[in-house]
């Protein structure tokens, strides 16, 4: 029995069209969590909101023209190793200086 070739191709594709959207939503998964990891460092060690922490982020990111993703994988090594390329550490610091407390949660108001 003969078989069509224009529909396997058809299948093909679909398949693959398939796998490959299987691929991007794992990596978009993983990319979430990271993101989500470095948040939750940058809101404890900078003393924001988690909007805030967002932002601090986002803002790193733009001021590094490094992707986020990256990012926040930077901020995660350097929670395990302590170490951070100054150029990330510079522009984390400064938005933290934008977006932190002005004072430590729980000391005395400055005189």
């Amino acid at each position: 029995m003969p078989t069509d070739s224009g529909s396997d191709q058809i299948g093909s594709d679909q398949i693959f069209q398939l796998q490959e959207q299987v691929r991007q939503l794992k990596e978009a998964v993983v990319s979430h969590a990271v993101v989500d990891q470095a948040i939750g460092m940058v809101v404890v060690l900078g003393r924001v909101t988690p909007d805030e922490g967002w932002i601090v982020l986002k803002e790193v990111s733009q001021h590094t023209n490094i992707k986020l993703r990256n990012v926040a994988e930077m901020i995660l090594i350097w929670g395990r190793t302590g170490v951070m390329p100054p150029g990330i550490r510079a522009a984390l610091e400064d938005s933290l200086d934008r977006h932190g407390p002005v004072q430590i949660p729980g000391e005395p108001p400055e005189r």
